[in-house]
């Protein structure tokens, strides 16, 4: 009876909390990850956004006024590179958690299966 209920209980940790505790600490990773890109292009966007009213707070004249408006559009330019990074960055962490999820679940339905035959 005992030796039924070691396996029965080798059996939970090798089909459920096993692979419950992995996807958790993937989850996690995943989250931090996802903050940490959030957190890095907020930071990013608001140095951009601080440095630009900087600029237009030096205009005095017309050629400060034609040098603001070239660093307008620098800025709007650089900030849609950002973006467009932020974005495939976001994407790259989000497809790695997807990935490694349905690695982690393909495994789990195999241990099922193979629990189950024996």
């Amino acid at each position: 009876m005992n030796k039924t209920a070691e396996k029965t209980s080798q059996q939970f940790e090798s089909v459920f909390f096993s692979p419950m505790r992995s996807y958790t600490l993937a989850a996690l990773d995943y989250y931090e990850q996802l903050v940490g890109a959030q957190m890095d292009a907020a930071r990013a966007y608001s140095d951009m956004t601080i440095a630009q009213a900087r600029t237009w707070l030096d205009v005095k004249d017309a050629d400060s006024f034609k040098k603001a408006m070239e660093s307008q559009q620098k800025a709007a330019s650089d900030m849609m590179e950002r973006m467009k990074g932020d974005s495939e960055k976001v994407t790259s962490i989000s497809q790695g958690f997807l990935q490694e999820s349905q690695k982690m679940a393909e495994e789990t339905t195999r241990k099922a299966a193979d629990t189950a035959k024996s």
